[in-house]
């Protein structure tokens, strides 16, 4: 369980700590090392324990106003299913919200490529609200990978008033 959810400072490695946790979803070096990098300057919410030790993080990229995207969501393997996700995400939602934020949107490995690992993360993003979007096939968005566009309204910001 996190006891504690809050945007924070810039923390790759502990970002790199957590992805090398998760070698069935972070397999890839480059791509491990291309989100350590990220979390260098994108701002970063965390999910803290009751020892203060991080155990999720979500990186994110506005992309106007109106939008932004999860660049990464990401949980320590041994606090999956206790609510850390749902914890990052609502406090990322509730800033995103307050900012005049109207949609979010995360890219997860497309369904024409099975994954145990990855039905779970769809089924996760699902059950949080969001929805399919498009897919893309492989090489269209990414070189090598189906990629599944994902979206969730927030809310209108007139009504956030």
């Amino acid at each position: 369980m996190a006891d504690e959810v809050r945007r924070t400072d810039a923390i790759p490695d502990e970002v790199e700590r957590i992805l090398r946790d998760l070698p069935d979803w972070f397999g890839i070096e480059s791509s491990l090392l291309a989100y350590v990098e990220a979390a260098r300057h994108l701002p970063t919410h965390a999910a803290f324990d009751a020892a203060g030790r991080v155990v999720g993080v979500c990186l994110l990229k506005r992309h106007g106003p109106a939008t932004a995207e999860i660049e990464l969501l990401a949980v320590l393997r041994d606090h999956h299913r206790r609510g850390v996700g749902r914890r990052l995400l609502a406090a990322v939602e509730d800033d995103l919200r307050a900012g005049g934020a109207r949609f979010l949107t995360v890219k997860t490995l497309g369904r024409a490529e099975p994954s145990e690992e990855y039905d779970r993360t769809r089924r996760f993003y699902e059950a949080v609200g969001f929805v399919d979007l498009e897919e893309f096939v492989e090489g269209e968005l990414w070189p090598h990978h189906a990629c599944l566009l994902m979206v969730k309204h927030l809310g209108d910001a007139a009504a956030a008033r």
